[in-house]
Formats: structure tokens, sequence, C-alpha cells
């Protein structure tokens, strides 16, 4: 029969595993408590949140959810950074503190339901966030519609003269 705690826990879980983007998995072993303060900081503003749960309710929670299988990650300290936004900004954020720390070591995760391993986790945290990504198209917008705007310009020019 399970304890108490870890009927919590499982709950726990669970509610933070509904409807998130993204699930990352970091081995945090020799991380000082200041460097994990930090760390948990730069997810914070990323919009992201870091636990700390076993890796055997995290299995039940991900199999009773019926979610991706990431067993072959769950080994080990782990700490699972669950986000409902932007998956790439945490991803970022982890990658950030890990090349900075060098102590940190980025397992994969889940993003939008499917089974991401390192090698993929550390190609989602290069690509540009959301928000970048929107800043490029309205440049490349603004871009297209000021030489519109000129080349109309010109147009109207040659036919007053």
């Amino acid at each position: 029969m399970a304890n108490a705690q870890n009927i919590e826990s499982l709950a726990a879980i669970k509610e933070d595993l509904a409807d998130v983007t993204a699930v990352w998995v970091v081995d945090y072993r020799g991380l000082t408590v200041k460097e994990i303060q930090k760390l948990r900081r730069a997810i914070r503003e990323a919009e992201g949140v870091m636990k700390v749960y076993k890796n055997t309710l995290v299995k039940k929670a991900l199999a009773e959810l019926d979610l991706v299988n990431m067993d072959e990650i769950l080994e080990g300290p782990s700490a699972f950074v669950f986000t409902k936004a932007d998956p790439v900004a945490p991803a970022k954020a982890l990658k950030d503190f890990a090349q900075e720390s060098g102590k940190m070591e980025l397992k994969g995760g889940m993003m939008e339901g499917e089974f991401q391993d390192a090698e993929a986790f550390k190609q989602i945290a290069s690509l540009p966030s959301r928000d970048q990504l929107l800043g490029q198209i309205a440049c490349s917008l603004t871009g297209v519609a000021s030489q519109l705007a000129i080349a109309i310009g010109e147009m109207s020019e040659k036919e007053a003269a």
C-alpha cells in the first residue's frame, strides 16, 4: 500500500503535467543551494517551474496519464522543469545555466507530447524563443510594407510627371 506522502506527490505530479507544453529533465548533482536558487529564478523568468520528484512517481504519473515514456532518462537525481508556455524559453535557460556552471546535465524530456532525448533538447534550446520569432516576423513584415510604400510612391511620382 502506498504511503500518504507518495499519494500526495503523485497527485501533485499529475497536476503539474496537466496541459504542459514541455517537461525538461536535468541532473542537478553538484549544484550548491545558491546555484539552484539562481537556476530556479532563471526558469521562473522563462515561464517555467522546477521541482524535484522521485523518478518512480513521475514514471507512474506519466503511465497513468497515458503520456510519453521517459524511462531511459529517469535515472539518478532528477529535477523536472514544467512549462505551460513557450517550451523553448525554459530549455534555453537550462542550457545557458548548464554551460555557465559546467555542473548540470541536460537529460531530455517531453515537448508537445513527444519524447526528446538530450541531443534534441540541446537543439530545441538553440532555437529562437517565441518572442524572438515574432519580432523577426514583425521586422520582415515592416520591411516588406515599407518597400511597397516606396514602390507605390515612385509609381505615383512617375504618373504625375
